[in-house]
């Protein structure tokens, strides 16, 4: 009697819950052509059409142009966005978006496995389209994102999905596109002595990696291996160019090694966090390895440094040819990816260049660059319209979104409670 009693208790429990989920249903496919105008559209390729018109069907842009050419439409419907912008959906790389909900709730995070060499993992099947923070991200015009494994040395592979989905194979984008490898660093602070210490172990960290590497350079070279190694099977597409090295390294020495290595073994490398890139731009435009970069609104490490560097090094390696993409990091952090590259503009970056930092040049690093990214024919119907300047946090306020023609629920969480207690003081 008890254990019912218990189990019907529990149930009761859980469906209290339910009401409490700030999830909007995900939108249907595009049924009805569709057409936009009078906005300025930003293309995400550095070109801007000023009152234009942008059409769509079944889910790809079959139209770019100008309004001024007063082209007819038949049976589309138009949707007047005069005075307004349009971008390109934005594009968050390296977050842990539907793998953490609350850091300090262990039963809400998914980010990572034990042990330090797990490449055979994948950041996908754990991916969580329910989860709340998702709405409140793509309400600010990001429409995909990089989900990313965390933890150990190579903590697994990384897929791209799209931020309006049932459940995780509907997400999906792209699977398995890259895997990550975390660099180690020659110095870190140490906080109880408020200064930066030598990483004694840094040596054998990076010989570890190296024989790793060599390892599984050594079994995929062999045609049928016996018994298989799942690791070094995962690794196969390192050595045959189809899936990407992403490596994770702040310091300029780490930045140079880790590419050599990748250059060692014939991979494709990219740079994540970056925050020495400027010190190594040179090297990196050579090696033509792309960076997407850590968040531009932060702080030096340095005590000494330029307090402004972070916000000089997008328009820096810009400068200097290197291919980079902006990051926000983390999970929720992600609704402010459109600030940093707006942070980056107030130093030196062209204002085209940051709106190609959040789409063409992040899909282009993603390997999807053929599909979405920029707004031009035959790609896919993925952007968004915004009142004002999306990348300013003071007139950013998007107001409908589309992904692949789908028109999305912009609602969440965030903007239900404020109505909520909006009529609590309209009352009063």
């Amino acid at each position: 009697m008890k254990p019912t009693i218990l189990t019907l208790l529990f149930f009761l429990c859980f469906a209290s819950l339910l009401p409490a989920q700030h999830v909007p249903a995900p939108a249907p496919k595009q049924t009805r052509p569709i057409v936009i105008k009078g906005a300025t559209a930003h293309l995400g390729n550095g070109q801007v059409i000023e009152n234009c018109a942008i059409a769509f069907d079944e889910g790809k842009i079959t139209f770019v142009g100008s309004a001024n050419d007063r082209r007819a439409f038949p049976n589309h419907l138009e949707i007047d966005a005069t005075g307004k912008h349009l971008y390109p959906g934005f594009i968050a790389p390296n977050t842990t978006l539907g793998l953490l909900e609350i850091g300090a709730v262990r039963a809400t995070r998914d980010v990572g496995e034990v042990g330090t060499f797990n490449p055979n993992i994948r950041s996908i099947i754990a991916y969580n389209t329910d989860s709340e923070i998702t709405p409140t991200i793509r309400s600010m015009g990001v429409l995909l994102a990089e989900i990313v494994p965390q933890g150990g040395r190579i903590p697994g592979s990384s897929s791209i999905v799209e931020l309006d989905a049932w459940n995780w194979e509907d997400a999906a984008y792209k699977t398995d596109h890259a895997i990550h490898l975390n660099w180690p660093s020659a110095y870190s602070y140490n906080w109880r002595q408020r200064k930066m210490s030598k990483n004694d172990r840094y040596a054998g960290q990076v010989k570890e990696i190296e024989s790793f590497f060599k390892e599984a350079a050594a079994y995929t070279k062999k045609e049928n291996p016996e018994p298989k190694n799942l690791k070094f099977e995962a690794m196969r597409g390192l050595f045959d160019r189809s899936v990407k090295l992403f490596i994770h390294a702040d310091d300029a020495a780490a930045i140079e090694s880790g590419v050599m290595l990748a250059k060692e073994h014939g991979m494709s490398a990219v740079i994540v966090g970056g925050r020495d890139a400027w010190m190594v731009a040179d090297f990196l435009k050579e090696s033509d390895v792309p960076v997407i970069l850590g968040e531009t609104q932060s702080l030096p490490r340095r005590q000494h440094a330029d307090i402004a560097q972070p916000f000089k090094t997008p328009a820096q390696l810009q400068d200097a040819g290197v291919v980079f993409a902006f990051s926000g990091g983390g999970h929720w952090q992600n609704r402010n990816l459109a600030f940093q590259a707006g942070q980056a503009v107030g130093f030196g970056l062209k204002y085209e260049d940051a709106v190609k930092a959040l789409t063409s040049n992040t899909a282009q690093i993603m390997g999807i660059g053929k599909t979405v990214g920029t707004i031009a024919e035959g790609m896919d119907a993925t952007l968004f319209i915004s009142d004002g300047d999306a990348l300013d946090m003071r007139t950013a306020n998007v107001i409908r979104a589309f992904i692949r023609g789908k028109d999305i629920d912009l609602d969440n969480k965030q903007k239900q409670l404020y109505r909520r207690f909006q009529k609590k003081y309209e009352r009063q």
